[in-house]
């Protein structure tokens, strides 16, 4: 039987999963995520909060991933739109790749410190990889995008065209509002871990509610809380790779 990743903490899987999506969903600050489980009865300090995300977030978010991956391989794919944006970086501006699809689900989430050819050409074999084929990619003016996709041989599915790609501009908002709670980012391993770690639960959360009516929405809700309680559940039954130090165990 494979062995609990929780078994070196004393908090229940329950409480220490609750923090980790109110923190990646929502934007809270680590302290608010505090005040809000010692609303509830749980006193934990917010490095505690910190520790938790850090070592279940990308677990979690990967099955996530895993499991939207698989599904949508069995679909065609027919648009895609890639954008950057710029992320301050202890005063240095950096660039997050992001590709999304044409229901709006962030597919990919890629950190450089340039947005020249080479960057682009990363960015879009990773998503590819992932993905697979597409017949369409919609990007802005950017040169690096022609130039990579011309490596790549699929320079004939690029569109171009004002307000073409607003999709994928739309798609920064949620990340703004984590960045602000945040207050902004300090190393680039950090931004590249939140990064995606967000853009799959920002996925499995987001019911587009001003596309349906009120009834619709609460059931598509209720039916992200049923699957995440799920994933929830298979979570406890992976097996720990690291188990954590002494130190460590002392933050729970």
């Amino acid at each position: 039987m494979p062995c609990s990743p929780f078994r070196y903490f004393n908090s229940a899987p329950e409480v220490i999963l609750t923090a980790v999506l109110l923190y990646i969903r929502y934007p809270l600050s680590l302290r608010n995520v505090e005040d809000l489980l010692f609303e509830r009865g749980i006193d934990i300090c917010h490095e505690t909060v910190r520790y938790w995300w850090n070592r279940f977030g990308p677990m979690v978010a990967a099955q996530i991933r895993r499991k939207r991956v698989s599904r949508m391989r069995g679909f065609r794919h027919w648009r895609w739109h890639l954008d950057e944006m710029y992320v301050k970086l202890n005063g240095e501006m950096v660039y997050l790749w992001r590709a999304v699809d044409h229901e709006g689900e962030i597919l990919e989430s890629f950190v450089t410190r340039k947005r020249d050819k080479s960057a682009a050409l990363a960015f879009m074999k990773k998503a590819l990889k992932r993905h697979g084929r597409v017949e369409k990619i919609v990007t802005d003016g950017l040169k690096s995008y022609p130039a990579a996709m011309w490596e790549l041989g699929n320079l004939e599915r690029r569109e171009m065209g004002q307000w073409l790609n607003n999709r994928a501009e739309n798609s920064h908002l949620p990340f703004r509002r984590r960045e602000r709670a945040m207050l902004r980012f300090r190393q680039m391993k950090s931004l590249q871990r939140f990064a995606s770690v967000h853009a799959s639960f920002h996925n499995h959360f987001n019911s587009e509610r001003h596309l349906f009516s009120r009834e619709i929405y609460k059931e598509r809700r209720s039916a992200a809380l049923a699957e995440w309680q799920n994933l929830a559940a298979c979570t406890v039954a992976i097996p720990a790779q690291n188990p954590p130090s002494g130190e460590q165990f002392a933050l729970d």
